[in-house]
């Protein structure tokens, strides 16, 4: 029996200023991969090479890889969200790719009514989207009482991350299986992708993604990410 080996890469976006974040994003994207026996790896934007401190290139670095990975995730977390978060997923959604949002944070946020996202509605309704909700407090009290009182930490860390992974997983592979907005065969999804480098401005286009994006739609459309 065949076994499918396609390898799908993510752009795991959210915050990365402080240890927490960084670490816990580290943990999550190398559950993913583990628990996904490799289909899929994210991309951390906290990992990526930086050859220069201006802003602007950064930034085009960043909307460079969000464009060139095939799915998404965008971390959801805080009373507010992230504001550079919402910009790389307002960017994802343009170029129709797959995205799941992960929120965490069981504190109530947001101006939707009670049973809405716990965020501005302004971020929510989009297609080709699924939402993990889960209470952090919760899982990690569950995951503390599953192992023994001697119990090390670096294990509670890995039981909570790897949990959090199988969910993660399974919404992946159920996002994908949405119908794509953009088509290949009719030009749209290259004059789509064409106008993404464009509008931004601050020299996006003159970077090397401009050249690659044939490249990037044939992979996506060979995956079954673009119809």
């Amino acid at each position: 029996m065949k076994t499918d080996r396609t390898e799908y890469t993510i752009y795991f976006a959210g915050p990365l200023f402080d240890h927490k974040d960084l670490i816990g994003n580290a943990l999550l994207a190398e559950a993913i991969r583990e628990m996904s026996d490799g289909k899929y790896r994210c991309i951390l934007p906290q990992d990526l090479e930086q050859f220069t401190d201006r802003a602007v290139d950064i930034r085009n670095q960043d909307l460079s890889y969000v464009m060139q990975c095939d799915l998404s995730i965008f971390n959801f977390d805080g009373t507010e969200l992230d504001s550079g978060t919402v910009v790389e997923f307002m960017y994802a959604k343009t170029l129709d790719i797959p995205a799941l949002i992960i929120r965490s944070d069981f504190r109530g946020s947001g101006d939707q009514q009670k049973d809405g996202d716990q965020w501005n509605l302004m971020a929510s309704f989009y297609p080709r989207t699924r939402v993990l909700n889960f209470h952090a407090m919760e899982w990690y009290g569950a995951t503390r009482s599953d192992l023994s009182k001697d119990h090390d930490v670096f294990d509670e860390a890995r039981i909570f991350y790897m949990r959090v992974a199988r969910q993660v997983i399974r919404e992946l592979d159920a996002v994908m299986l949405d119908i794509p907005l953009l088509s290949y065969e009719d030009g749209q999804a290259y004059e789509t992708y064409r106008w993404a480098v464009k509008f931004p401005g601050g020299g996006l286009d003159e970077t090397k993604i401009i050249s690659e994006i044939k490249g990037i739609i044939l992979s996506k459309k060979s995956k079954g990410l673009l119809s």
